[in-house]
């Protein structure tokens, strides 16, 4: 297909496009500072939290799909405003530029924040591992913007009476190949640095996801959906939790409102559950802290391994 990736040049739109890519398709990549081409057969400087803009780079390239990555992309990094302001009007603009133009498949990425963890008042969850079936409770400029985006999906799913295709990801906190040799994370730590601090993972509930990974399984999605229930939200995340300690000891220590739920957890096993996307399209992830960190950062023990 020719596929359209908005925030191409992001930590995780620059693993989107090169698997995309890799798996036979043309992809036209926009972002506010596209860069090199790289495995772009084009590429198109645009802000698409402007509809018209948005609009624009969908009319002039007239993609089979769009993967709408762009945002502003951490909770806090920007104004309130400003975050909410941009996250939602871009959403919007791609889902109605699709819908109007023609696009057969769209994809739309959000985030885990919408569960509401790491609220103010504290938190505590309905169950626990989370999947997609959780009530979200977002609490922040960030979280609401995500929220809002994929109730802007599920409008359009309707809007399109079944003429476009819509599915949105979750994906979890985002670590790009060069993440895992010591470059920064986007939280300005390093992974090996969120390892030995629990409390810096512990406020996301200590989820995470190889970029390569969440690209496979952007691929896999692109090429199902027209078999699967339209609308769909998708968790994407780690086969572990990022964490050497067992979770169900950690979990309460930073989110106290999770203490009758955390033995739920196995071992490091992850808090976000990938089963619905394991069954609706046959992905499963593949990467993980132990398999990618460089081995003088990562001292593997029996019981760091995850149960699953």
């Amino acid at each position: 297909m020719k596929v359209l990736v908005t925030g191409s040049a992001g930590r995780f739109g620059r693993s989107v496009v090169a698997g995309l890519a890799a798996a036979g398709h043309e992809v036209v990549g926009v972002d506010l500072r596209p860069g090199d081409a790289g495995p772009c057969a084009a590429v198109q400087s645009a802000d698409v939290s402007d509809v018209g803009e948005a609009f624009q780079v969908v009319a002039r390239h007239r993609p089979q799909a769009v993967v709408h990555l762009a945002a502003i992309a951490a909770p806090f990094s920007h104004s309130g405003g400003l975050t909410y302001r941009v996250n939602t009007q871009a959403a919007f603009g791609i889902c109605e530029a699709a819908v109007q133009l023609g696009v057969e498949r769209v994809i739309i990425a959000s985030s885990p924040t919408v569960i509401g963890y790491g609220a103010p008042g504290g938190w505590t969850p309905d169950y626990l591992p989370l999947d997609e079936d959780h009530p979200v409770r977002p609490w922040n400029a960030y979280s609401l913007s995500k929220a809002a985006a994929e109730q802007a999906m599920r409008s359009f799913t309707l809007a399109a009476a079944g003429s476009v295709r819509f599915a949105a990801v979750r994906p979890c906190f985002v670590v790009a190949p060069e993440e895992w040799t010591g470059a920064s994370t986007q939280t300005g730590h390093t992974i090996a640095e969120r390892l030995d601090s629990p409390e810096i993972s512990g406020q996301a509930l200590f989820n995470y996801l190889d970029a390569r990974d969440g690209a496979e399984m952007v691929e896999q999605l692109l090429r199902a959906m027209p078999e699967i229930p339209n609308g769909e939200v998708f968790f994407a995340g780690a086969p572990d939790a990022l964490s050497r300690e067992p979770v169900a000891d950690l979990l309460p220590r930073f989110h106290p409102g999770t203490a009758k739920f955390a033995e739920s957890v196995s071992g490091t096993d992850p808090v976000f559950s990938t089963a619905k996307a394991e069954r609706l399209i046959g992905w499963r992830p593949k990467r993980s802290w132990r398999t990618e960190l460089p081995e003088h950062h990562a001292i593997r023990t029996d019981d760091e391994v995850p149960s699953t």
